[in-house]
C-alpha cells in the first residue's frame, strides 16, 4: 500500500483517485474547487485540507490539472509540490498540457532532485471510471518503473514514450489522428445521408473494410450502430469538443514551434473552433457530426 496525494479532483481525477482507493492505497485528494471536493468526498475519497497536506508523507502526489498554466503553478508556484513534497515522493502530472510546460516542470522537478513522470491518458471518463485508461508517459526508466503499478491501477496500458514530455508529444499526435478520424468519419455519414445510404448499412461495410477506425467502431457518431456511443444519448459528452479543441491546439502550437506540416490537424481545430463558437463545447466532439451535416 502506498500514501498518494492526488491534486485535481473533476471529472478524471475523482475516478482516477478513486481506483487507487479501491486499490487498497492511502489517498489524499485536493482541489481548489468546492464542488469538486464535495463530489470526490461523495464516491469516498479521503480529502486533504491544502495542497501542502495533500502532500505531505506521500509516497507519489499524482495531478490531473485543465492547462500548463495550472500545472506550472501547482508545481512550481509558491507553497507549491516542489516546496511541500517529499524529497523522494514521485511526481507524475497526468494533465494533457503543452510540450514547453511539461519540459520545464519536469527540469525544475531534477533541480530539487524529483523523479517525475508527465503521463496524460486516453480513454476520457468512461475509461478513468472503468479503470481501463492507456497512459501515455515521459521519463526516467527508473521513475516509469516506480510509478507503473501505481497507473495499472486506474489503467490497462502504461507505455513509456521515451524522456521527459515525450508523453505529452504522443498525447498531442494521436488526439490529433482522434480529431481528424471523427471529422472524415462524420462526413462520411453526412454524404451518406445526403445520397440515401442507410446508416447502419454504410457501418457494416466500412467496420469490415479500408475505412475501419476507433471513431467508427468504438464511437460511432451517428444513432445506431454503436449502443455505447454518446450519438446514443444526445451526445452527452464522454470527451467533450472542448476538451477535443484544446488537445487539437496543442498539437498545432507544437507543429509550429518545431516546423512540422500538419494540415488535416489545423484544420481539424478550425472545425472545431467553429463547433465549439456555435455553443457545444459541453457536447461530446462526436457531435461535430451535426455540424457538418447541416444541424439537425
Amino acid at each position: 500500500m502506498a500514501q498518494i496525494g492526488f491534486v485535481g479532483l473533476g471529472n478524471m481525477g475523482r475516478p482516477m483517485a478513486g481506483r487507487l482507493t479501491e486499490a487498497g492505497h492511502a489517498v489524499r485528494g485536493f482541489d481548489v474547487s468546492a464542488p469538486a471536493r464535495e463530489a470526490a468526498e461523495a464516491a469516498g475519497i479521503p480529502l486533504a485540507g491544502d495542497l501542502a497536506a495533500a502532500a505531505a508523507g506521500a509516497d507519489a502526489v499524482f495531478t490531473m490539472l485543465p492547462a500548463g498554466e495550472h500545472v506550472r503553478a501547482v508545481y512550481c508556484g509558491e507553497g507549491g509540490l516542489l516546496a511541500e513534497a517529499e524529497s523522494d515522493a514521485l511526481l507524475v502530472d497526468c494533465s494533457t498540457i503543452d510540450l514547453a510546460t511539461a519540459r520545464a516542470v519536469h527540469e525544475a522537478a531534477a533541480e530539487r532532485g524529483f523523479a517525475m513522470l508527465d503521463a496524460p491518458v486516453s480513454g476520457g471518463v468512461g475509461g478513468a471510471e472503468a479503470g481501463t485508461l492507456t497512459f501515455m508517459v515521459g521519463g526516467g526508466a527508473d521513475a516509469v518503473a516506480r510509478g507503473e503499478k501505481l497507473m495499472a491501477a486506474m489503467g490497462r496500458n502504461v507505455v513509456h514514450a521515451g524522456g521527459p514530455g515525450n508523453g505529452q508529444a504522443a498525447k498531442m499526435c494521436n488526439n490529433m489522428v482522434l480529431g481528424v478520424s471523427m471529422i472524415a468519419v462524420s462526413e462520411a455519414f453526412a454524404l451518406a445521408e445526403r445520397v440515401g445510404l442507410d446508416a447502419q448499412t454504410l457501418f457494416d461495410i466500412m467496420s469490415t473494410a479500408s475505412g475501419q477506425c476507433w471513431s467508427l467502431t468504438s464511437y460511432c457518431p451517428v444513432p445506431g450502430p454503436v449502443p455505447a456511443s454518446p450519438a446514443n444519448r444526445d451526445y452527452r459528452a464522454g470527451f467533450t469538443a472542448a476538451m477535443m479543441l484544446k488537445d487539437l491546439r496543442l498539437a498545432r502550437g507544437a507543429a509550429q514551434a518545431n516546423g512540422a506540416n500538419t494540415p488535416l490537424g489545423s484544420h481539424a481545430a478550425a472545425l472545431y473552433e467553429q463547433y465549439c463558437a456555435d455553443g457545444e463545447e459541453g457536447s461530446d466532439f462526436s457531435g461535430i457530426v451535426r455540424m457538418l451535416r447541416g444541424g439537425g
